[in-house]
């Protein structure tokens, strides 16, 4: 899981370093289009293309839909403000799951885990500043909206699990991201530079050995063991910053962090101890990788 969310994070600072010479859409339809083929093909290797196949295809579009707004929202996120600001407001995602979870899968929520969310909320405040200094509002409402609909989304797989094959959920979430994202974006569509099919090389590669290296956590530990050791995307993103953007976190983004990952670890640990359902599953909320 720490191999996982270190590709992940270099994933993002190749979508960083292309949002200033394309536009969000664009580099969104990219992102989608660059993982399809390592998808594709181990598939057609190993004669396994039957497990594309939909069950819910009402499930599928809803799920594009919310691909495409994820998506779009966390690269124009990441264009606009630090890696530490978007990732900080992103783990707020498995916040919502469990408040979600209330509502759409009629699971219960201790007092304990309503103070956390709150808490986590309040955490969200402090990465946002509401001052004159504060983060791009623009910005944080595109962070905040993709973390929505991750969470949105999220709740969507699980109210499916065993409907569908892990194959089809990843492989029609990103089709419908490249595709939406790629019509939206075809009339200011930019032709992209030889230098940089690197980057986007990059972002299919990493983006393959991010998802492989989730996949494999998950299978030698619960999901309550792994689950947390996402929050170390708050390290690398401060880290990257620093080193390639000479960008330090603010102490109210410190600050807010603190409170939201304790809320989140909170939520997890509690009910794992107590043996309770965990509302927030296996909250995997690492920016643009299609939740499974």
């Amino acid at each position: 899981m720490l191999m996982a969310v270190a590709v992940f994070a270099v994933l993002d600072v190749m979508l960083k370093l292309l949002t200033p010479h394309y536009s969000a859409l664009q580099v969104s339809a990219l992102r989608a289009l660059a993982s399809l083929p390592f998808l594709l093909v181990p598939l057609i290797v190993r004669g396994r293309l039957a497990r594309l196949r939909m069950a819910r295809w009402d499930l599928h579009l809803v799920r594009g839909g919310l691909a495409v707004l994820m998506m779009i929202g966390f690269t124009y996120a990441v264009s606009a403000s630090s890696l530490s600001n978007v990732y900080t407001l992103y783990m707020v995602a498995p916040l919502l799951v469990t408040a979600l979870a209330v509502v759409v899968l009629k699971e219960r929520v201790s007092a304990g885990g309503w103070v956390a969310v709150t808490v986590g909320l309040i955490g969200a405040v402090c990465v946002l500043r509401p001052s004159p200094k504060g983060l791009p509002l623009a910005a944080a409402l595109a962070a905040l909206g993709s973390a929505a609909c991750y969470a949105v989304n999220f709740v969507m797989t699980r109210s499916v699990v065993g409907a569908e094959t892990r194959e089809s959920l990843v492989f029609w979430f990103l089709a419908m991201m490249a595709l939406g994202c790629g019509l939206l974006a075809a009339p200011g569509w930019q032709p992209v530079a030889h230098a940089d099919w690197g980057l986007i090389l990059g972002l299919g590669v990493s983006g393959a050995m991010g998802q492989s290296f989730v996949t494999r956590a998950f299978m030698l530990a619960p999901a309550s063991v792994v689950a947390p050791f996402d929050y170390t995307a708050l390290l690398w993103g401060a880290t990257f910053d620093w080193v390639i953007w000479s960008t330090r976190a603010p102490v109210a983004t410190i600050l807010g962090a603190v409170l939201i990952v304790a809320s989140g670890l909170y939520i997890m640990l509690r009910g794992e101890h107590a043996g309770e359902p965990v509302p927030t599953g296996v909250p995997t909320a690492l920016p643009a990788d299609p939740p499974l």
